[in-house]
């Protein structure tokens, strides 16, 4: 594993605005993560860390602190400079999936490159080679209901990848499997990770399956504790 620096996130403070005052859900968190390493972020709900995950993710802003990738200080970039380098550097894995039950796997796979301008045949050639590399070359062409939920997550990881990114955010990726498609899936971001040098943080309640990661920390009420 590379030691180097990847990411980076300076005393970070997020607040959201309710009736009566603020509500601090992020406390003042400083955090790296090497550049190949595997994190889980573990904790009780409502502990802050989703939108831990969407601010290092620059999903969402943070009311303070800075967020930083390879020194680059993305705090202060207006939202188009912002969405062009998540599409470029980041992928996304949710509990929920996410995908659009209208689209086959391949069309589901296709999108973030054809959002980034990548002309449809390679987007295409591209969506089948990912799809082929965890199992599913027979199913490119079945719709997301047609599919079970351990193929559906599996449709959502390569989707994460089409863009070729450096990092890997997944919350709750396995929340909605059972145990064994759970260890499936975890298997196979273990395997991205071995093969591909792909940093990962990953938010979880299973700290069976955080065990297997290089690292964990514990949120609580906002803060980092372990």
């Amino acid at each position: 594993m590379n030691s180097a620096g990847l990411i980076r996130v300076e005393d970070l403070r997020k607040a959201f605005r309710k009736r009566g005052g603020a509500l601090e859900v992020i406390k003042g968190i400083t955090l790296s993560v090497r550049r190949g390493e595997t994190l889980g972020v573990v904790g009780v709900s409502g502990a802050g860390k989703t939108t831990l995950l969407q601010i290092i993710g620059t999903l969402d802003r943070a009311t303070s602190g800075t967020v930083s990738y390879e020194g680059r200080d993305l705090t202060s970039l207006p939202e188009e400079a912002l969405a062009a380098f998540r599409n470029r550097t980041i992928g996304f894995i949710f509990q929920f999936h996410h995908l659009l039950p209208e689209f086959d796997a391949r069309e589901n796979v296709m999108l973030p490159c054809l959002i980034a301008g990548t002309y449809r045949a390679a987007a295409a050639k591209r969506a089948d080679a990912l799809l082929g590399e965890v199992g599913l070359s027979e199913r490119l062409t079945h719709r997301i209901g047609e599919l079970s939920g351990g193929e559906q997550q599996r449709v959502a990881i390569c989707r994460a990848l089409a863009m070729e990114p450096a990092v890997l955010l997944a919350d709750e990726p396995t929340g909605n499997l059972d145990r064994e498609t759970a260890g499936g899936v975890m298997e196979l971001l273990l395997d991205l990770n071995r093969k591909r040098g792909l940093t990962l943080v990953m938010v979880t309640h299973n700290e069976e399956l955080a065990g297997r990661l290089h690292r964990v920390i514990k949120i609580d009420d906002g803060r980092i504790v372990r």
